[in-house]
């Protein structure tokens, strides 16, 4: 019998609209979290998660209608975004004004770890955008910037200094003995480093036409020790179009995630055949055979992760 590989389909997501302390800050209380494999970095016991499996990454997704903006926070490993729909602008530092960039459908985006970053849906329609977290326990989740905590509290949300969250506007508090996550400091927020647009975006964001370009007759590495962006956290990102490999099948030597961005691609995992399409996520287990390849003519791209050996994110160093 034939392995199958993981497959959730974009359809099939289901979506978290608590699952941080700003669920209901204005501005930012239409975010719709998804986590699709690993648990993610949620704040609450609401979200579903639909592939549970440790894999040496997480993957997720996040789904804002247009001026919905993800508020300021940082993550102990890597965070890495592509978007799937839409047109979103991404901004970073103490109050989100140190550096931006605007990215559309097929840019990713490596963002430095250790810098507090946010992101917003400046296009006309619902878009989504795909991420992807460094280890497996995606840094032990997420530091929030000062002014995301208090303002959270404003409209009736808490979080434990443990990372759950409390409604009080459903008459929840926190329980006797736990205490609601402290502030950082002055001198913690000092570490923070404030790079500009310039330092950050030249080393950290590849365009889908420059990608495009690269993988005409193989796959173009993006993420990676010897990549366009050249980083090791715990996965390495490659980017496939038509020509980039042999539609002949593969052994499939690490835990490897494959995500559709344009086109519909065969994933034949072990002569099983599967069709994938753009949003879909697929994961495909050591030990298999894996035959990849668009399943039509036209634009056909693709993001593959890997996992590797590589400690899970590194600190931003200017």
């Amino acid at each position: 019998m034939p392995v199958k590989p993981q497959i959730v389909r974009y359809g099939e997501l289901q979506p978290c609209k608590t699952a941080f302390i700003d669920a209901h800050t204005p501005g930012s209380d239409q975010k719709e979290n998804f986590t699709i494999i690993g648990g993610g970095v949620s704040e609450s016991p609401d979200q579903h998660v639909h592939i549970a499996d440790p894999i040496g990454f997480n993957i997720g997704a996040a789904g804002q209608p247009p001026k919905c903006r993800n508020s300021l926070h940082s993550h102990r490993t890597a965070e890495v975004f592509f978007v799937a729909k839409g047109r979103w602008r991404f901004f970073w530092g103490r109050w989100g004004d140190a550096g931006e960039v605007t990215l559309e459908e097929g840019d990713i985006f490596n963002i430095p770890t250790g810098i507090f970053r946010g992101f917003e849906n400046i296009g006309t329609d619902y878009g989504m955008i795909m991420a992807v977290l460094g280890g497996d326990d995606a840094g032990g989740g997420v530091i929030w910037a000062p002014q995301v905590i208090t303002d959270a509290a404003e409209h009736g949300l808490v979080l434990s200094e443990k990372g759950k969250l409390y409604d009080t506007k459903k008459g929840e508090s926190l329980p006797d003995g736990v205490k609601p996550m402290p502030l950082l400091s002055d001198e913690e927020l000092a570490a923070f480093p404030e790079p500009t647009t310039q330092d950050v975006v030249p080393h950290y964001v590849a365009r889908y036409w420059d990608m495009m370009a690269l993988a005409d007759n193989q796959p173009a590495k993006v993420i990676g020790e010897e990549a366009m962006l050249r980083d090791k956290p715990g996965f390495e990102v490659e980017f496939l179009t038509r020509g980039s490999i042999p539609d002949v099948p593969y052994k499939v030597e690490a835990n490897e995630v494959l995500m559709p961005v344009r086109g519909h691609w065969h994933a034949d995992v072990d002569g099983g055949a599967n069709i994938l399409a753009p949003g879909d996520t697929c994961l495909v287990k050591p030990g298999t055979s894996l035959r990849l390849a668009p399943s039509m003519t036209g634009e056909a791209s693709l993001y593959r992760i890997r996992a590797t050996d590589d400690p899970a994110g590194l600190t931003w160093t200017p």
